[in-house]
């Protein structure tokens, strides 16, 4: 368990998500949200962990986290992301297309039919 997760352990999933460096805070109210914040910026001072001012956002309704766009609505994919797989050069080896297959891959939660649609890249594996 890496660092982050160890330190956010007591509240992950219940409020919190961690990945590496990046912190999500997650509440039902602006109330819910301020006693929260104040929680993880407890812990995070007591374990001498420091967060650069400049890369935080606060009491935002919606925030791009990891490649995904989180907002009340729910979470749905970042659409730069999107944007790369329509750019994406046609793949011209096994491994341009293992590579693109697994960018694509990665938002398969999202596209209805993923494998049907991905079958004829496979097939070329």
């Amino acid at each position: 368990m890496d660092l982050m997760n160890q330190v956010l352990k007591p509240y992950l999933d219940q409020f919190v998500v961690g990945f590496i460096d990046d912190i999500l805070i997650f509440s039902r109210s602006s109330e819910d949200y301020d006693k929260h914040l104040r929680i993880i910026l407890k812990i995070l001072k007591e374990k001498e962990l420091y967060a650069k001012y400049y890369k935080c956002e606060f009491w935002l309704d919606e925030v791009a986290f990891l490649g995904h766009v989180v907002s009340t609505e729910g979470v749905k994919v970042d659409p730069s992301k999107i944007q790369t797989v329509v750019e994406w050069r046609p793949p011209k080896s096994p491994t341009e297309v293992r590579s693109f297959l697994g960018l694509a891959g990665y938002y398969i939660r999202f596209v209805k039919g993923f494998s049907i649609i991905a079958s004829p890249l496979t097939k070329l594996l």
